[in-house]
């Protein structure tokens, strides 16, 4: 008996490891603002302060006069600010599996679970940190003599590929103009609608717009004005009006857009993102973690999926929002 009993622990504890592992990668896979943006991880507390400073300026200097006389306006007044950004609740993703002994032996079936669970997770996760994108390109300058984020007006209903194009190298020079490094990590978020019209686009927007790096075949659209092109369905879920977003955003600690709705707002003008990583921030006080537990009186196992994180506005002058 004790061989046996050794025998199910063993599996059980590799269908545990596996099936976690699974809900990771899945997570990984389809979470694509994660690389977009500043991450900070705590291991304690329940907000993270990031500084906020102006610029300097420099003047030329006459012989004679005192650097430190403030009436010289040789010294540089630099202004000072703080963004906090709280962790939100414990967001959770869970199922429960019955029939253990049927799903041991058929491990796509765990599969669908493990990734359903790790989609939702990224869902919620890449919602979150779009909509705190559309909250910078709205934000007002963080310090006095700052710049805020940008709206750009000039899309159609249904955006035809030149005036997609266009938008995006008008969002690059406003990016330029607000002295957000170009460092090769700007990019622009895009429905999947509006990433296939570029590509169906004809050949000279391709070559003119794309530098000729446009590629129909493989339906790859790798730059446009300097920005990586992010094609993601959560695009769409994010541009939309308030009644038409996720409910479970407006419990969040977090308010971006400066009212008390959480991560949402009427967003539905909005269109395309553009931004650098130094826009938003997100704080991490527990990442991605799986527990499970065998209910003997359910004859099943409680299968749950967490993180506890918070996103806010870091930057925004480095976000642009087209509509």
């Amino acid at each position: 008996m004790g061989a046996i009993n050794s025998h199910a622990t063993d599996v059980y504890d590799l269908f545990l490891k596996v099936f976690s592992g699974e809900i990771l990668t899945t997570f990984e896979e389809n979470a694509v603002m994660k690389d977009l943006h500043t991450i900070r991880t705590i291991s304690s507390g329940k907000s993270a302060q990031f500084p906020v400073t102006g610029v300097a300026s420099a003047k030329y200097h006459t012989p004679g006069q005192n650097i430190a006389d403030s009436g010289n306006s040789y010294l540089s007044e630099i202004n000072h600010n703080e963004k906090v950004i709280n962790i939100d609740k414990l967001l959770v993703a869970s199922t429960f599996i019955s029939n253990w002994d049927e799903l041991v032996n058929h491990y796509d079936v765990r599969s669908v679970y493990a990734q359903e669970l790790g989609k939702a997770l990224a869902k919620r996760f890449d919602l979150a940190t779009m909509k705190t994108i559309a909250a910078a390109g709205r934000a007002s300058a963080n310090v006095t003599g700052g710049k805020g984020g940008s709206i750009l007006v000039g899309l159609s209903s249904t955006p035809t590929a030149a005036e997609i194009a266009d938008q995006l190298f008008a969002a690059a020079q406003k990016l330029d103009e607000n002295d957000v490094p170009n460092d090769g990590t700007r990019f622009a978020l895009v429905s999947p609608r509006d990433y296939y019209a570029l590509l169906a686009s004809n050949e000279t927007v391709i070559d003119r717009d794309f530098g000729g790096s446009g590629d129909v075949s493989s339906g790859n659209i790798p730059l446009v004005a300097g920005l990586r092109v992010i094609k993601s369905n959560h695009v769409s879920d994010v541009t939309k009006a308030t009644g038409d977003l996720d409910a479970d955003d407006g419990n969040a600690l977090n308010n971006p857009f400066g009212d008390t709705a959480g991560y949402n707002n009427d967003l539905d003008q909005d269109e395309i993102y553009v931004a650098h990583p130094s826009a938003i921030g997100t704080v991490k006080l527990l990442d991605l973690a799986t527990e499970s537990e065998y209910k003997i009186e359910l004859q099943g196992t409680l299968f749950v999926a967490k993180y506890a994180m918070g996103h806010g506005v870091l930057r925004p002058e480095a976000a642009v929002i087209i509509q």
